[in-house]
């Protein structure tokens, strides 16, 4: 894993090395083995190496073809690369090192552009082709890898991180009030937006070719939900498992040390397990824990490190976070407000201790439906049939009188949830269910400047876009799709990139190999959810691989009590921040309704614990990149 950077101008002016060399150390965390900077008039390339495969000198980038004429700057890992060379050398290509970076270079020699087409792994690169002049950058399917570009009449500038691309003297620190918008309903910045005026993503699954100062995006891959597989649910389970196993094990390559995040849930539960069979010896296995017993998964990762005899190292995150706020709101360059970044940071701080790989479960919920508001919008569908929305609004008003302190896990709080979005339809009740602010609560909160430099952009629509371009013809599908193209890669695996990169950590994701994924997709629905129960298909698959204590707990998700945490050890620091007459300064949100949502969250009268965290880190945010 590794960092990559560089700017090209269209005005003849030169990039210097001493920018190169900023944004290079804008990226020293993400690859502290090695730098590499190349500089040729109008274009200039840089690279941060984390040795991964091939540790000598050999794998250095930038890295050039035989004649110098195309060179490459790569951050990711290819699982097929050893197939793609063995190919590669049959066509007469000679090879100078054993990384998977070169088979990118001599397949692009081969295929252009295309070549990503071929490419099993998670990547984003940059290749500079002289022969053309034209630079030609790609992402991979899901966006494990990030890639940030800014574009301008005079130059384009690219990074692995936006504090890259703010190296550039003329990169402005303006906030995107759009994109600002957006994340206030998702708690993330949707690509292909960032929250700085002028930056944006390449999204995952595109390419980028820009020549002569014009740019050229295109999609090169798209998840298909049809048509369905006809196996058995016996065969279903059978190749589940088979392909998870290949998956996980090309995943397992590495010439450094290896382990994985177990947190005791099916998906980290399953990886754990294939790679004790795949393993010659005891796997490494990390997790994190909190003092509060709703939110404390340990005992579930301690039952699979006894079944599979696993190293387990295991830390316990302490209520008051302020002493790591500042390095997670540096490290994620936006706003970012999905909290179990808090555990993520931790955890992946443990595991550099003893590993520089890991494996994770990432990927399960949206291959398998494993998310509950998936069976809470199936269930609301069936009773809608018949109960009516005044009497689910009756019922809301009698349970809108009791508290629910204890935590957002409690039965309360979830039904609460559930009879607020009941009335609305499955769309609207799926979007509503993954918001933190809707559109009603940002009426009231919002001031009428902000209201009106958003108005006419509906985040929403975003959400719509997706559901109405899937390859589906099932509302489960649809909602797994849009998901997988949204929550996934802006929430998910940005978390897990920044977290596990802050610490010189590569982590590895088997349930998300492209292949693997097209197969998921194409199991029917009812062996995804089926009644309440998700992940069906999977939890038979692991039948007599995990224990049933594993695959029949509920699914708890890597939640952080933020509740309690806001009622004691952060609420001073929650008002004394977003009370505070700099952040009403900005002209975002209302005081008096800023003030209610503090004041009712720690009566107990409502849960507001996730908008408060959403709220904190936008400030924060702001006090950091913007105020300077």
């Amino acid at each position: 894993m590794c960092g990559i950077c560089g700017k090209i101008t269209f005005n003849g002016e030169p990039v210097s090395g001493e920018l190169m060399r900023r944004m290079t150390n804008a990226l020293i965390h993400r690859g502290p083995d090695d730098e590499g900077i190349w500089v040729s008039g109008s274009i200039g390339l840089g690279h941060r190496r984390l040795s991964i495969i091939d540790l000598s000198t050999a794998g250095h980038q930038p890295m050039r073809n035989e004649d110098g004429t195309i060179l490459i700057v790569f951050n990711g890992e290819i699982y097929n690369f050893p197939l793609l060379r063995e190919e590669l050398v049959a066509r007469g290509h000679v090879f100078r090192s054993r990384s998977d970076t070169e088979t990118i270079l001599h397949l692009y020699e081969e295929s252009g552009i295309d070549c990503v087409r071929r490419l099993n792994g998670m990547f984003a690169f940059a290749i500079w082709d002289t022969r053309v002049r034209t630079l030609f950058l790609a992402r991979d399917r899901t966006g494990k890898k990030p890639l940030y570009y800014r574009h301008t009449p005079d130059a384009f500038i690219f990074g692995s991180e936006i504090k890259a691309v703010l190296c550039d003297d003329s990169a402005e620190t303006k906030p995107d009030r759009v994109a600002i918008h957006h994340y206030l309903t998702y708690q993330d910045v949707p690509s292909p937006w960032t929250a700085f005026e002028g930056i944006r993503k390449l999204p995952p699954a595109h390419v980028m070719t820009l020549r002569d100062g014009r740019a050229e995006v295109m999609r090169y891959w798209k998840l298909s939900y049809l048509p369905k597989h006809p196996m058995s649910e016996e065969e279903t389970g059978q190749e589940i498992v088979r392909r998870l196993t290949e998956a996980v094990r090309a995943r397992m390559v590495s010439d450094v040390p290896l382990g994985a995040f177990l947190s005791g849930g099916i998906d980290s539960s399953a990886v754990v397990a294939l790679m004790a069979r795949e393993a010659s010896g005891p796997v490494r296995t990390f997790a994190v824990g909190f003092g509060e017993k709703d939110y404390n998964e340990l005992k579930y990762a301690r039952v699979i490190a006894e079944r599979f005899g696993t190293e387990h190292t295991e830390f316990m995150v302490e209520p008051d976070v302020r002493d790591i706020l500042d390095k997670i709101v540096w490290h994620y360059n936006e706003p970012f407000a999905d909290a179990s970044a808090i555990p993520t940071y931790h955890v992946s701080r443990l595991a550099k201790e003893h590993v520089t790989v890991v494996l994770n479960g990432d990927g399960g919920d949206e291959n398998f439906a494993g998310y509950e508001r998936y069976a809470a919008n199936a269930f609301a569908d069936r009773l809608g049939r018949f109960v009516p929305a005044p009497a689910a609004k009756a019922m809301l008003s009698v349970l809108m009188l009791l508290p629910h302190r204890r935590s957002s896990m409690s039965y309360v709080w979830k039904l609460k949830r559930f009879l607020q979005e009941y009335p609305l339809g499955p769309f609207l009740r799926n979007a509503h269910w993954l918001s933190h602010f809707t559109p009603e609560m940002k009426s009231g909160l919002y001031t009428q400047e902000f209201a009106g430099a958003v108005a006419g952009h509906d985040p929403y629509a975003l959400l719509d876009r997706h559901f109405r371009e899937a390859d589906a013809d099932h509302m489960l599908d649809r909602a797994l799709y849009a998901d997988t193209m949204m929550y996934l890669p802006d929430d998910l695996l940005v978390k897990v990139d920044v977290a596990s990169m802050a610490h010189s950590l590569e982590a590895r994701s088997p349930f998300l190999d492209h292949r693997f994924m097209e197969f998921a997709a194409r199991i029917p629905v009812d062996l995804k959810l089926r009644g309440r129960a998700t992940k069906y298909i999977l939890k038979k698959a692991f039948r007599g691989i995990l224990p049933d204590t594993v695959l029949s707990r509920p699914k708890q998700g890597f939640t952080v009590p933020l509740d309690a945490w806001f009622r004691g050890e952060l609420k001073d620091m929650a008002y004394d921040v977003l009370m505070s007459g700099r952040a009403m300064d900005r002209g975002y949100f209302r005081q008096e309704r800023v003030r209610m949502i503090l004041d009712e969250h720690v009566s107990g009268r409502w849960n507001w614990q996730n908008h408060i965290w959403n709220l904190l880190m936008l400030e924060l945010w702001h006090r950091m990149f913007i105020d300077g």
